[in-house]
């Protein structure tokens, strides 16, 4: 069970509606450490499966190279344009390899569901078309931090 926020809970989303803004959403901007410690920050697709975060990722990438290195990251969605809009969570944690990288389509049971989520999201596929360049990473977060600005309004 990731951490919880002390902080603004007020604002949280509740874990219904932290669910719905994951499964619904269609980029997160993903921060990596570089060899030097300075972040790195890029965006990225993704599908939420109900407890894990899947990133599919260039495996030549900065972010891959990074999270080589460390596989610490922090990724973060959000919504809204007017500051009462604002909604959104981070969720950090480490990030794991799952799958042969870069993808290829081999069997691997694990990816099942993430990739029917991520083919059915972004390309309108029941099937996952690989391109042999992009890998499976799966963040299950250690903490979790969320708000909804919405909730203060009024």
């Amino acid at each position: 069970m990731p951490a919880g926020q002390r902080r603004g809970r007020r604002a949280m989303l509740t874990p219904a509606e932290l669910d719905a803004f994951l499964t619904g959403s269609r980029t997160c901007r993903v921060a990596t450490a570089g060899p030097d410690g300075r972040p790195h920050v890029g965006p990225l697709w993704f599908v939420w499966d109900g407890s894990a975060l899947w990133l599919y990722s260039l495996t030549r990438s900065r972010r891959w190279a990074d999270l080589r290195r460390d596989a610490r990251v922090a990724v973060v969605v959000d919504d809204g344009q007017e500051y009462g809009e604002l909604r959104g969570a981070e969720l950090s944690g480490t990030a794991v390899r799952v799958g042969e990288a870069p993808r290829t389509g081999e069997p691997c049971p694990e990816l099942h569901t993430p990739e029917r989520l991520f083919a059915a999201k972004y390309f309108g596929l029941a099937t996952m078309p690989h391109d042999g360049r992009h890998a499976w990473l799966r963040l299950t977060p250690r903490s979790v931090v969320s708000w909804d600005f919405r909730k203060l309004s009024g």
